[in-house]
């Protein structure tokens, strides 16, 4: 008997003290590359973007895989790609911790959207306030002692 699942999941994640080490004009790359970590793993992604300074991929995630060993293996992989190749000098890792929300399926093309226009997002709010309102939207209390 098949087993079905739809697990939407939100994922945030940022550069070492959120400074800006992804160059605008590497970031496809980069998406390209986290694009093939996650469809190694069998995993869909729904939609990848971000900032000079973070990550958003929506993606469901393969019942067999725990959600932090994805995000392990997204962040270390990349975190070694990204020193290798040399187009992003000044980035040293990403930060330790991440941000996951699930999703209903019917917001899927919500979620897509908003992550398709990080662009125009930044442009009104710094990466902070929209990490600390996703936060708060999923009902996540927040500790400043660990927020960053």
């Amino acid at each position: 008997m098949n087993s079905y699942r739809q697990i939407l999941y939100h994922i945030v994640f940022c550069t070492y003290d959120r400074v800006n080490t992804i160059p605008a004009d590497q970031q496809e790359a980069l998406y390209k590359y986290i694009t093939g970590i996650i469809t190694k793993r069998k995993c869909v992604l729904y939609r990848i973007n971000g900032m000079e300074n973070h990550i958003h991929i929506l993606s469901d995630l393969n019942p067999t895989i725990a959600l932090s060993n994805y995000i392990k293996e997204i962040k270390t992989a990349s975190n070694t790609w990204m020193k290798r190749s040399g187009n992003y000098p000044k980035f040293t890792s990403w930060a330790e911790g991440s941000c996951s929300l699930t999703y209903a399926y019917r917001d899927k093309q919500m979620i897509e959207n908003y992550i398709l226009n990080q662009k125009e997002h930044h442009k009104k709010v710094t990466f902070e306030e929209e990490y600390r309102a996703l936060l708060r939207e999923h009902g996540v209390v927040v500790d400043d002692r660990y927020i960053f």
